[in-house]
């Protein structure tokens, strides 16, 4: 795993929005786990392509729906509150996002 570049900042996320995140991660957690076992049981290269590009899509809409979340409230809340620092963090997280 490589190391985290985090900030220090945090955020408080409504009970809604955690549990569909968490769901979200939780079952492609469980996709990997299928993978790793479908490596162990000598199962055919393509059928486990496939399944990584499942995973890939999920963490692609994991990321879609976390990138909304952050969008809507840290984002729009720190413009609001005339901190124009979070437009520059949120164009640097879009150029990593898009290597």
């Amino acid at each position: 795993m490589s190391e985290c570049n985090c900030t220090q900042k945090h955020k408080h996320r409504d009970s809604k929005e955690y549990r569909g995140l968490i769901n979200r991660l939780n079952r492609i957690e469980g996709q990997v786990r299928g993978v790793k076992s479908m490596l162990e049981n000598d199962t055919y290269c393509t059928d486990i392509l496939m399944q990584v590009s499942a995973i890939q899509a999920a963490l692609n809409s994991f990321n879609r729906q976390l990138l909304s979340n952050h969008i809507h409230t840290c984002v729009a809340d720190g413009i609001r509150s005339g901190d124009d620092t979070v437009i520059d963090e949120l164009t640097a997280t879009l150029q990593k996002l898009m290597k």
